[in-house]
């Protein structure tokens, strides 16, 4: 697994899929032989694998992760413009998922060590349209999940986790998707578990929402021409679940990668720099290396000038999207916005190995 010697990228997607690639030109071959293309064994056996690994009873395969959120949320009949409780500082598909469901998203500040929703602030926000918390296991830390959950029995809500950038985090060894009534992940290419397209799942322990979500992803019908609710195209295809059954043999192994190489930032980078906080019962995936620093956008150039790649996720909080300017009107998010204005994305691929985040260190220790 080396990288380019001259550029250390953020990502290369090649090069990450490249150890899986003679399974998935054989699995390939295979679902084309097959003639069965749709909601087929593929998908049947990765729901079954994915929910083992998840730790819960049922799966359920869906088109992508932002489908994923939303028949999460459509699934429950809330009445019309319920309010549903989510970061302020997470990736706007969050936020899409919400509004394409007819509810109102109402913002809540995440907590400034871990980056994710903060369980003091969200008492607060709850009102009588209150019907779910959505928290969001952001950059691979699960959320302090046993905190809400009691939240979310006091005032008997529903939690839809959003796992999109946390497949195999944990929290007292419970897993994402396993502590709420619905769990949502994306397997987008970039994903420490990631298709080669768009691809998402649900999770659940709930048989009759899995039930009901079987209907919702395929025109809200299970025989053909036959529909009990008015449902979405939203298949995991054949080939996608295929390829995802193949890299989840790997999954541990991919994690267990990134954490290495987070230690060696942990271990190396200057105290001056704000790093990822780790807290020993909770088990981090690092989806997302970030680093804070008041002089983000310096440093970005000096990586780049150094032949170094990185991201930032994300340069603007939802309340100052221009598309969501009047639904998120009047949700001030100080917090959210100063980790917007500080966070800087390193490279932690699967593909970088201890020679690329040395010289990332090096260069970050470099900085004035």
């Amino acid at each position: 697994m080396k990288s380019m010697s001259d550029i250390i990228e953020y990502e290369n997607l090649k090069l990450l899929n490249a150890p899986f690639e003679d399974a998935y030109k054989q699995l390939f071959n295979e679902t084309l032989q097959s003639g069965w293309y749709i909601l087929g064994e593929n998908v049947s056996n990765f729901e079954i694998e994915f929910a083992k690994y998840c730790d819960v009873k049922y799966c359920l395969g869906v088109a992508s992760g932002l489908d994923a959120l939303m028949l999460s949320i459509v699934v429950f009949d809330f009445p019309l413009k319920s309010e549903i409780i989510v970061p302020s500082n997470t990736y706007i598909a969050t936020i899409l998922a919400i509004v394409n469901a007819g509810h109102i998203p109402v913002l809540v500040e995440p907590d400034i060590v871990t980056y994710n929703i903060d369980p003091l602030k969200i008492e607060s926000k709850i009102t009588s349209k209150t019907k779910a918390i959505l928290p969001v296991h952001l950059y691979g830390k699960i959320c302090e999940m046993d905190k809400i959950c009691l939240i979310a029995q006091k005032y008997n809500l529903k939690i839809i986790e959003d796992c999109a950038q946390a497949h195999g985090a944990s929290l007292n060894g419970i897993k994402a998707g396993s502590w709420g009534d619905l769990g949502a992940f994306s397997f987008y290419p970039t994903k420490n578990l990631g298709a080669l397209g768009d691809a998402g799942a649900i999770t659940t322990n709930d048989e009759k929402l899995y039930e009901k979500l079987k209907y919702l992803r395929n025109y809200g019908s299970l025989k053909k021409y036959f529909n009990k609710y008015i449902g979405y195209n939203s298949r995991l295809d054949e080939i996608q679940a295929g390829f995802l059954s193949i890299k989840l043999k790997y999954l541990d192994q991919i994690n267990l990668h990134k954490k290495v190489l987070a230690n060696y930032y942990f271990e190396n980078i200057d105290s001056r720099f704000i790093l990822p906080y780790v807290v020993q019962n909770f088990e981090d995936v690092f989806h997302i290396f970030t680093l804070r620093t008041d002089n983000r956008d310096e440093l970005k150039l000096f990586l780049q000038n150094n032949n170094i790649k990185t991201e930032i996720h994300y340069p603007v909080s939802p309340n100052k999207q221009v598309a969501y300017k009047e639904i998120l009107k009047n949700q001030e998010c100080e917090i959210s916005e100063i980790i917007h204005k500080t966070t800087l994305s390193l490279p932690i691929s699967y593909y970088h190995n201890k020679s690329d985040i040395f010289r990332v260190i090096d260069v970050i220790n470099k900085f004035k």
